[in-house]
């Protein structure tokens, strides 16, 4: 490990319990930062519901000064009740295609992310994963809680253990076989970040508003990479916020994510020629196996600085 990244993490390395609520929220009173929190939902009925009221009942409700100010779920589509679930625990709900409407949506984590920026006015965005169980209003904190104390941070991700069914610590699949190696391997100043991929993590907007967002399954590393290059890293940290129960993708699921993850990483070591954007997987039918080819996502939104939109509404 860089000797630069050993001092990253003794000085950017935290735990949520190191910032006490209470002092969170003088801090925010102070320095009237406004924090919004979003999740990105596609059917997730099972658990945003509790998500939602975690947040309300001890982040907002009954204070004088409200840790979070705004709460959005952004729907991507849902063919379940995840939308009337949000609203009826106390989100904001607002499907992706009604954001931006003169850009055709694509389908993808990273879109929903993208377009959020338009439907959510913080100065501090906090991304929230949707399908996350026993759920602590700590991964709101934990992560926003360095924003609001030093000025000179703008990249929290938060950090937490992932069991795997009743194995600790075995979850974080394509972390450990493809984000990590990638990421030890070309930007080795991020080998520190525990869960690079996370779906938790709190940004500055003036930060946010300056990135790419690849539209899929590469958003987490595309963002953290992007980040590391624009403002560096001692701008970047992680908040460990105990452990993270979700529900786990299948193995090829896994697969069409690595590809994505690998691409996006290859687009960033090299702006020239793309390996061919296609996985094929197989699956056994009646007859042997049967081969199933995916696309993978190659799409990326640029930097919503560049948006008429977005430009407006900061002028307005």
């Amino acid at each position: 490990m860089l000797e630069e990244v050993e001092r990253w993490l003794a000085v950017r390395s935290w735990a949520a319990a190191d910032r006490p609520l209470d002092q969170l929220l003088d801090r925010k009173r102070a320095a009237g930062t406004t924090v919004s929190v979003v999740l990105p939902a596609l059917d997730e009925e099972a658990t945003v519901g509790e998500i939602v009221e975690v947040i309300r009942r001890d982040l907002i409700d009954g204070r004088p000064v409200p840790l979070v100010d705004e709460l959005i779920v952004i729907d991507s589509g849902s063919s379940d009740r995840t939308a009337e679930v949000a609203a009826k625990a106390g989100a904001r709900v607002v499907h992706r295609d009604e954001i931006l409407p003169r850009i055709p949506a694509l389908p993808g984590k990273g879109e929903v992310l993208w377009r959020s920026l338009l439907a959510a006015t913080g100065e501090i965005v906090c991304f929230v994963d949707a399908d996350l169980r026993d759920f602590s209003a700590s991964f709101v904190s934990g992560i926003v809680g360095p924003l609001l104390t030093d000025p000179e941070v703008q990249f929290v991700k938060a950090m937490y253990d992932r069991p795997l069914g009743d194995a600790p610590g075995q979850g974080g699949r394509v972390t450990e076989l493809v984000a990590r190696p990638l990421l030890n391997l070309h930007w080795p100043q991020l080998a520190g970040f525990v869960q690079p991929l996370g779906g938790e993590y709190a940004v500055r907007r003036s930060l946010l508003e300056r990135l790419p967002f690849p539209v899929g399954y590469g958003v987490e590393l595309g963002l953290l990479v992007d980040a590391l290059h624009t403002v560096g890293l001692d701008a970047l940290a992680q908040v460990d916020v105990g452990v993270r129960h979700h529900r786990h993708q299948d193995g090829q699921a896994l697969g069409r994510m690595a590809a994505a993850i690998y691409r996006t990483a290859q687009v960033r070591l090299s702006r020239g020629h793309l390996v061919r954007p296609e996985l094929t997987q197989f699956e056994r039918g009646p007859d042997g196996f049967v081969p199933r080819t995916y696309a993978v996502d190659t799409e990326e939104r640029p930097p919503m600085l560049g948006i008429k939109e977005y430009a407006l509404r900061r002028v307005a």
